[in-house]
This record gives C-alpha cells, structure tokens and sequence, in this order.
C-alpha cells in the first residue's frame, strides 16, 4: 500500500500546484482584462468581490459533494471546471459577461480548492502524521509558475485569451492525468484505525461524538477567519505600509510583501516537521504569536530593515495555522471532511476577503501602521484560542508501519 499513497500524494501536491497555477494566472491577467473590458479600477473592484462570492459558494458547494461522491470524482472533476473556466475573463467583450466569467472560475475554484484540501485530510489521515502545510507550500509554488508562464507568453505577444486558453488547457490534461492516483473513497474511520507511531505526542485525541464535532468545527472557522483576514491584509496593505509609512521608493516596498510571501512559504514546507514533533496546537500557538510580534514591529518601528523583519516574521507565524486548522476540521469527523472543511475554508476565505477592506476603513480612524495593531489582537486571540486542537483527532493510520513512509 506503501506506492499508492505515495502517488497519492504526488497527485495531492499536483493539484495544489495546479489551483495556484490557474488562480495566478488570472492576478497576472488582470491588467489586460481591465483593460480589454473597458473599466475603472472602481469597477474592478467590484467585479473582484463577485469572482471572491462565487468562491464561497463552490467552497459550500463542494465539501458535502466531496463527502458524497469521493474525492476521486470531485477532485479531478473540480480542476477541469477550473482549468476549462480560466479562459472565460479573457474572453469577456464588456463588464457584464466579465461578471458572469468571474463567478463561474470563482466557483469552480472554490470547489478545487476544498476538494484537493479534503483529500489532502485523507493523505494525511493514511499517513499518520502532519502533511497538510507541505500541501499549501506548493499552492504559492503555482503562482510563481503562473506569473513565468505569462512573461513568456508576453514576450511571444501571445493574448491574454490565447495564454489563458493554452495554460486552461493545460491544467484540463493535468487535472485529467493526476486522478488516477488518488485515493478511492474517504480516510480510515478513527474508530477502525491504529494510532501511528509518531503521531504528535502532545496533542494525541479521542474520537469526538458528534455535538463536540460541531461545536469545534465552529471554533476553527472562527480561527480561521481571523488568521486569513489577517493574511488578506498583508496581501494589500505592505507594499503600501512602506511607500506611505516609511517613505520608502515603490520599488523597495515592493520587496515588503516578497518578505511575507517568501518567509510564509518557507515556514509552509518546515510546518509539517514541526507539527509532527510537537504537535499542532503548538504550531498553532507559537505560529500566531510570532505573527503577533511581527506585525507590532512592523505597524511601530521607523526603521525599514526591522518594517522587513516584522513582515518576514508575520508570514513565518502565519505560514503554519491555516494548515493546521484545516487539517483539524477534516480529522474532527473524517466521513464528513469535505463538508467540516469547507465550513472552515468558507468562512476563512470571507475573512481574506475582509481583511483589506477592514484595514482600509480603519484608515479612516488612524493611521495605516496604526491600524495593523487589529491583526496584532487578532492573532494574540488565535494564540490564546491554539488549545482547540489538542482535543481533536490527531491524524491516525491504518497500520502503525504507514507512519514511516518516506517523503
């Protein structure tokens, strides 16, 4: 059984690639789109929030149909939605057709994104140990991809649609090629399975009955939205923090956000490591509060090399939690993963979606750095709120032996 979960979990990796290849392709085309359409950066913005309740929708969607129909069947019927849908806002002649084309790819992302997360549950089920960050590293490797592909294809004079088709129809055949090594059906019931040998010590469960299933799923979805609304606020606000704040010319605060996005994509590919040894509460706990620390250093030094540190620190902390707390909701029940995950993911997304929002009108209150101390509270609250996951389910697998299948 060794090889089949190890190509499952290559297909798992493949399609977290593969949702932040089209996702990215899109952000990079949304100049031309712009342009093409005819529109104001205003309306744009309005049209962002569609594709942004479209994906909330799929995520909604997604997860009980998940449960249902397999991940084998959701997964891969997922990315050719995706990948076929990408095409769409190239396409798009006026502002109406483009709303319509926004929705469509949001939804059909939302459901890419909660069925490869609940399969990813099931990887990490069969495992027996933490997995799931390793996952979310290579989504952002997909945007990095995505924004190759689209240099390339500028430099050939290659369209907007004609590149957006090309990398759709790509991502069809990946999508297609990828589903055969996923796992049929859903992850060994916490009742049937052994725990693992080196399963987090500390943070070792019991099977939860079923109200306490729900009542901790509502807790994660709540950690959830303020880790990733914090997150959403750094996508928009860090750049600008050292043009507006700091002085400094927009090609160095260009650099704040690299920081963040390269220091939360390292600490992604160590998490799993972490977690494993000490568990993922502590990840968790410590995560938030090293963000807790970096963005008070960022919101009140004057100094730009520490500006750079504090948001290198807060995408280290952050890198770690939205794994973790999508992990727990799928391990609290794994008969309903995709549906506890998409609760989760749902409600997190909404909070990404918020965080720049929020910032922008707490501008209005005080100042830029001022306002960043709201994400300090709210990770310091995350900190604090870390013990949820010592009582829930610890990934479990089949055989003890399982455990020790190499990376």
């Amino acid at each position: 059984m060794e090889r089949p979960l190890r190509a499952a979990r290559a297909a798992t990796y493949v399609y977290f690639v593969l949702c932040g290849t089209l996702m990215g392709a899109w952000v990079v085309h949304i100049p031309a789109v712009e342009a093409r359409v005819g529109i104001g950066h205003a309306a744009l913005g309005g049209l962002l929030v569609l594709l942004g309740l479209g994906a909330f929708a799929g995520m909604r969607a997604a997860g009980p149909l998940t449960d249902r129909l397999g991940a084998r069947t959701a997964v891969p019927a997922s990315g050719v939605l995706c990948a076929a849908s990408l095409v769409l806002p190239g396409l798009a002649p006026n502002p109406w057709t483009l709303a319509v084309a926004l929705l469509v790819f949001g939804f059909a992302n939302g459901c890419l994104d909660v069925s490869m997360n609940a399969h990813a549950v099931h990887v990490e089920q069969a495992y027996g140990r933490p997995v799931m960050s390793g996952f979310h590293a290579t989504f952002s490797v997909g945007g990095v991809l995505a924004a190759g592909a689209a240099a390339a294809a500028a430099a050939t004079g290659l369209g907007p649609a004609t590149t957006l088709a090309l990398l759709g129809a790509l991502g069809l055949a990946t999508s297609l090629l990828a589903a055969r090594a996923l796992l049929p059906g859903t992850a060994p019931s916490t009742a049937d399975a052994s725990p693992a040998a080196d399963a987090p010590p500390a943070d070792a469960g019991t099977a939860v009955p079923g109200g306490d299933v729900r009542r901790r799923i509502r807790v994660l979805a709540v950690l959830a939205l303020m880790v990733m609304l914090a997150e959403g606020a750094a996508n928009d606000w860090s750049a600008l923090h050292l043009k507006d704040v700091l002085g400094t010319p927009a090609s160095t605060a260009a650099f704040a956000y690299g920081t963040f996005a390269a220091a939360m994509t390292t600490g992604r590919l160590l998490a799993d490591r972490v977690a494993t040894r000490y568990g993922p509460a502590a990840v968790l706990r410590h995560g938030a509060l090293t963000a807790a620390l970096g963005i008070t250093i960022a919101a009140l030094t004057p100094w730009v090399w520490a500006a750079f540190l504090g948001w290198a620190l807060f995408g280290l902390g952050l890198s770690g939690c939205v794994p973790q707390l999508f992990s727990a909701a799928g391990h609290a029940d794994p008969a309903t993963a995709g549906a506890n995950v998409s609760r989760v993911a749902g409600l997190g997304y909404l909070g990404m979606l918020a965080g720049p929002a929020v910032i922008g009108w707490l501008t209005h209150l005080t100042a830029l750095n001022h306002a960043f101390l709201l994400l300090t509270l709210l990770c310091a609250a995350t900190a604090a709120t870390a013990g949820v996951l010592r009582t829930a389910p610890a990934p479990l697998a089949e055989a003890p032996a399982r455990a020790g299948s190499p990376h």
